[in-house]
């Protein structure tokens, strides 16, 4: 399986996801369904930036995802 692992493409997916989330109309929805759409699109634009923003690699069959959550000023 792990041969077979495109990971700069999985990480890839995780972006346009996160891009699509963005872009996601809001549902003909109103009240508290209204607020509980906008707070999920919110976790699934976190998860799938998280992924996204990721480093990849497979180390002895391991996937390995390398995220730096410092803010941007404070990277190395």
């Amino acid at each position: 399986m792990a041969e077979a692992l495109d990971v700069d493409a999985m990480i890839a997916r995780f972006q346009e996801r996160a891009r699509a989330v963005k872009q996601r109309p809001l549902p003909p929805v109103a009240g508290e369904e209204r607020s509980r759409f906008i707070q999920q699109a919110q976790v699934d634009f976190r998860d799938f930036a998280i992924v996204g923003d990721a480093v990849g690699k497979i180390e002895d069959g391991v996937l390995v995802l390398r995220v730096d959550l410092r803010p941007a000023d404070q990277r190395g």
